[in-house]
């Protein structure tokens, strides 16, 4: 019998720089799989690091949940030693290019699509506001979105940098993420997990404050 798929998060160090300023960031790195095979959500600072937590298994996609450095710096090198297809929505390219000039990702992600591994079914939702490109992966079996910067414990992630608009991310999150049960586990890019039901009621609040 198969085993079900499960949740891994690896917590890696490095720096996020955008509009000329850098900083100290700590990111979640989401493993998703079994003992066979795994997807990687967010490449982030160290490729071995991410590599010696694959270990063995196959690693069938790295997906990018938006294109800002901090989230994608490991992915080439992690490509090229596993043989993974890095995988992006195509709005986030020109910020893509500011880390990766000589290499486009593998495959484009848009609304709707489900990448398959070890028995997860990720759904993505496109939810531009933090960078264009930035998606959310859903799994209802696994009862949890994986939010990239989309959304965080205490609420929206930010949005006063280039590429990114305020409006833009409540709708999307209004639209694409406080709609799935209450129940269901967000897992952010950085910092804890919070879950759908805890983020929902605060939505007019945060349009208030502009958060």
């Amino acid at each position: 019998m198969t085993a079900p798929a499960r949740i891994e998060r690896l917590v890696t160090s490095g720096r996020f720089s955008l509009d000329g300023g850098t900083w100290d960031v700590e990111n979640n790195v989401w493993l998703v799989g079994d003992d066979h095979e795994v997807v990687v959500i967010d490449a982030a600072h160290d490729a071995d690091a991410i590599a010696e937590a694959v270990g063995d298994r196959r690693l069938t996609a790295i997906v990018c949940t938006h294109a800002h450095n901090d989230h994608i710096g490991a992915a080439p090198a992690l490509a090229d030693r596993t043989g993974a297809l890095i995988w992006l929505h195509r709005d986030d390219l020109p910020l893509w290019k500011q880390t990766h000039p000589e290499r486009e990702p593998d495959a484009w992600l848009r609304d709707g699509l489900v990448l398959e591994a070890a028995g997860a079914d990720l759904t993505v939702l496109h939810t531009p506001g933090h960078a264009p490109g930035a998606i959310c992966l859903y799994d209802p079996g696994l009862g949890a979105v994986f939010t990239g910067d989309t959304l965080f414990k205490g609420g929206p992630g930010a949005t006063g940098r280039s590429y990114s608009h305020f409006p833009t991310i409540i709708d999307s999150i209004r639209d694409k993420l406080l709609g799935l049960p209450p129940e269901t586990k967000v897992l952010t890019g950085h910092g804890d997990a919070t879950t759908i039901g805890a983020e929902a009621p605060h939505l007019e609040e945060w349009i208030a404050r502009g958060h």
